[in-house]
């Protein structure tokens, strides 16, 4: 495994995105641990994407202009969704001085259902690991299974290094309310831009 890679892979999880945004938004709320289930749920998504990939059917998804559009609506909706109930200070990922404002199951099963909802997941991982196997490689399959176990380890390491900071930051912000009610501004702007940027995106 290649020290490209390695430092390619950390750069792309480290990006802000989606499960970024939901997991900072969630230890904020609700605190670390509730911020650690929201990381296991994004990670989750990324443990199902990189099957859809690794068994063909992102090609398919690709081909599909109607499926893609679909997924992608539907994602993008849901996005807009949690963008009103974020600012309206509602929901899971209402930010509040609670430390008990949603299940583990329902902060795993809202991380999940964020990013299953990405259909440019599956496509990344088609346009992204074969960029780093080998040339030479007699198992291309077994390879490719490797580099994607390692891109969802490190998914999970950085959600939860994500969730720790955001968590420890936590006690200093939830005692005013205007930072409290900036941050839910903060969030619900992020996902708001990813449902538009989600809807505007071709397959």
């Amino acid at each position: 495994m290649s020290p490209e890679f390695l430092i390619a892979n950390l750069i792309v999880c480290l990006a802000p995105g989606l499960g970024v945004i939901y997991t900072l938004s969630v230890s904020l709320g609700s605190g670390l641990r509730a911020g650690a289930w929201a990381a296991l749920g994004c990670t989750l998504a990324t443990v199902f994407h990189l099957g859809v990939a690794l068994a063909g059917l992102a090609a398919i998804l690709h081909t599909s202009a109607l499926l893609f559009q679909a997924i992608k609506l539907a994602g993008a909706v849901y996005l807009l969704w949690m963008a009103w109930t974020t600012l309206k200070g509602t929901g899971a990922l209402a930010i509040s001085p609670d430390t008990c404002a949603a299940s583990p199951l329902r902060i795993v099963r809202r991380g999940v259902l964020l990013n299953l909802l990405n259909p440019k997941l599956p496509l990344f991982f088609l346009a992204f690991l074969p960029q780093f196997l080998p040339a030479a490689s007699a198992t291309p399959n077994r390879d490719l299974f490797a580099l994607g176990l390692v891109f969802v380890a490190t998914t999970g390491a950085v959600m939860l290094t994500y969730a720790l900071a955001a968590g420890t930051m936590r006690r200093y912000l939830v005692e005013s309310e205007r930072a409290m009610a900036w941050l839910r501004r903060i969030f619900a702007a992020g996902f708001a831009a990813l449902g538009l940027r989600l809807a505007l995106e071709r397959a």
